[in-house]
């Protein structure tokens, strides 16, 4: 099952005191950047995060759940409604993600 926009469009205004998050779409999903750094996606109206230090930090009950088939755990936030608690949940996970990798051209 696709992601639906309307979801989406619900996630990124409720991350709307963040600057420089953008998606992109991949596969019926969406993958969600802060500053160009991959810290969740949109997977089956479910939004997931990576499971960091400061993630398993802010929330701590978090399911672990799969984005799709063969890819790595991910963790599930219920606390969607929250605007307060995701900007400081993405605030320290980026802080703790590497850099993007450059591509070369």
């Amino acid at each position: 099952m696709a992601s639906s926009k309307d979801y989406l469009a619900y996630i990124l205004d409720q991350l709307s005191l963040l600057d420089g998050i953008t998606h992109r779409a991949m596969m019926g999903e969406f993958i969600l950047y802060k500053d160009k750094k991959i810290f969740g996606g949109i997977y089956d109206d479910r939004f997931l995060v990576k499971p960091t230090k400061s993630a398993l930090e802010k929330i701590p009950n978090a399911p672990y759940e799969l984005p799709y088939e063969g890819a790595k755990e991910m963790f599930l936030v219920e606390d969607v409604d929250n605007r307060e608690f995701l900007r400081e949940l993405i605030m320290a996970m980026c802080a703790e993600l590497p850099e993007p990798k450059s591509r070369k051209k």
